[in-house]
């Protein structure tokens, strides 16, 4: 009888091993594999097969171990070295990723696999150009790689290109009909591309073949989201939830549903979970003191409420100031730089801090966005005495000097218009978002048409450029007035507000700004809506004074734009009666 470790033996079973394995056969073939480790702990053959085998299988932790020991053993392997990427990509380890796929070039230049999971780190690593390149790489050597068509496919929507994201699905599907991660991310495209019906059914066939894809089920909800189907996408994150109960991003997408819903008291803890997700907890503030939640005593404490989002959310939610001073607490608060001077004199603050700057001594803090769950706001309980922002007066004054001598003693109806929110390109979550809650102004100008309108451009960053852009092809758009240079800060902008009779904008810090102000304001809304406008209302529960007209379908403004020109209309010929247009 042969010797446990014999040579020949354990090649054998290896080859009976590798059989198995291709035909399906994993549990016995791992058993082999096991069997001949037990043997010889060092074998590379049985380290490198049975990783990849449980990378098979799902265990990528398991995987990842088995193949740093083969590459211990043998390190001049390119395909253990690819296969260990591919382990730490799913790991998110992107820096050794990357330094392993390096190793399987340096081995092999060319190798396909091995471009396709560098590229994957380097997609990881937010480099979406250089990623897309490799992708490139792998596929014109290996052009039936479907794994790097539909990898390509994640970094062309990174870079604001879905058709071409579409397409190289398309390609993936071709070679592989069953790959469910590739119709995944077609239906990211089609959504990309508000097609929500069609990603709808790629969301479904990507979950017909693996019905515990996790991303399927949350990006099924998403899309019925664009479908204004609400209670059905909180049903696909429960199913989401049932399968992986610590995933962040379905719980902030069942935050933002439950919030949309009105439904805010659960809403609120789980809106919590944003700290867990890998864009925001990067920039979660690390105190030695700690977070209140509402559950303390505030008496003769100091608390540190601290702004954490856009400047939209720091004027929303710095109402919250004055509640947290009446339990006995002295009030720091910090902000944003341009909101400063608009803030000063909040009720409720002590001591006001530009973020950035060194922070006084503080007993514990919380982020502005927490406040709502420390204080159990719910529909009934939104915080709301009277308008918390004011403009200074004198600056307030100015402006109105300035439009007397500009239209005199005009009845016109003063209205203040804004028609992008900001830009960010860099976060592909949020270019989506500011694309479709954007408009270009030349499809606002039939407004500039409505008689006894006098039109203040409200409107700052790079879309102000389209006022000038439409005024040569609409001549009524040449009566809108753009003093927008001489907006340097939110405070700047309260004090023309001031003056106005009615501000009509897109759903950006500007509607926040006139809302807090009491100013009635008119807010041009995308389906999609932000959950801070819940759904199907006219008016807000933030903001007495704002009302909101709704796309009817996603994309549609057409619609929302044929209302407000009707309402205004009604609003400018009733102006013989009232000098104020109310909401």
């Amino acid at each position: 009888m042969s010797k446990p470790d014999n040579p020949r033996q354990l090649n054998n079973l290896l080859r009976q091993a590798v059989t198995l394995q291709q035909h399906g056969a994993l549990a016995d073939a791992e058993e082999i594999y096991r069997e001949i480790l037990a043997q010889r702990p060092r074998h590379f053959d049985a380290l490198q097969l049975l990783g990849a085998l449980t990378l098979q299988t799902g265990r990528t932790e398991q995987g990842a171990a088995l193949l740093k020991d083969a590459v211990a053993v043998d390190d001049t392997q390119a395909p253990a070295y690819s296969n260990l990427a591919f382990a730490l990509n799913a790991m998110g380890q992107y820096e050794e990723a990357l330094a392993a796929a390096n190793r399987a070039l340096a081995l092999n230049a060319g190798f396909p696999d091995a471009l396709n999971n560098r590229g994957v780190a380097l997609a990881g690593l937010g480099r979406p150009d250089v990623a897309l390149d490799n992708f490139e790489k792998a596929i014109a050597a290996q052009p039936d790689l479907a794994a790097a068509w539909n990898n390509r496919s994640c970094v062309l929507r990174n870079l604001g290109r879905p058709d071409d994201a579409l397409a190289s699905c398309d390609q993936a599907l071709g070679m592989q009909p069953g790959y469910a991660q590739a119709w995944s991310n077609r239906g990211n495209a089609l959504s990309d591309l508000n097609r929500p019906v069609e990603a709808r059914a790629s969301y479904e066939r990507a979950l017909a073949l693996a019905p515990a894809f996790v991303d399927a089920l949350n990006n099924l909800g998403l899309t019925l989201i664009d479908l204004n189907r609400h209670a059905d996408a909180l049903a696909q994150y429960e199913r989401a939830l049932a399968l992986a109960p610590e995933a962040a991003e379905t719980h902030w997408n069942r935050a933002l549903c439950l919030l949309q819903m009105g439904q805010l008291d659960e809403g609120w803890a789980e809106y919590e979970w944003r700290w867990q997700r890998s864009r925001i907890k990067a920039s979660r503030r690390a105190f030695a003191e700690p977070q209140w939640f509402g559950d303390i005593p505030l008496e003769d404490k100091t608390i540190l409420l601290h702004a954490e989002q856009g400047l939209g959310d720091t004027i929303q939610f710095c109402r919250y100031a004055s509640l947290v001073s009446k339990r006995g607490a002295r009030v720091i608060l910090e902000v944003q730089p341009e909101l400063m001077r608009l803030l000063a004199g909040l009720d409720g603050v002590a001591e006001l801090v530009e973020a950035g700057s060194p922070l006084p001594p503080f007993d514990c803090h919380c982020p502005l966005l927490s406040l709502p769950l420390a204080f159990r706001t719910t529909l009934e309980t939104i915080p709301w005495d009277a308008p918390y922002l004011h403009a200074e007066r004198q600056a307030a004054q100015r402006w109105a000097a300035r439009i007397d001598e500009t239209i005199g003693a005009s009845r016109a109806l003063k209205v203040g218009l804004v028609w992008a929110g900001g830009s960010r390109p860099h976060v592909p979550e949020l270019r989506k978002t500011d694309a479709r809650r954007s408009l270009a102004f030349e499809q606002l100008a039939s407004i500039a048409d409505v008689p006894g309108v006098q039109l203040f451009s409200l409107q700052k960053g790079a879309a102000a450029a389209q006022l000038r852009a439409a005024q040569s092809a609409h001549p009524a758009s040449r009566r809108v007035i753009d003093w927008t240079d001489d907006l340097h800060d939110f405070a700047d902008t309260a004090a023309l507000v001031d003056n106005l009779d009615l501000v009509i904008s897109v759903d950006t810090s500007s509607a926040h700004l006139a809302g807090a102000m009491g100013k009635p304001v008119w807010i041009l809304n995308r389906l999609d809506t932000c959950w801070r406008w819940m759904l199907e209302r006219e008016g807000s529960a933030w903001y007495p004074s704002a009302r909101i007209f709704r796309q009817p379908s996603l994309g549609d403004w057409a619609s929302v734009i044929d209302g407000v020109t009707r309402a205004l209309s009604e609003c400018a010929a009733s102006r013989r009666d009232a000098m104020r247009c109310d909401a």
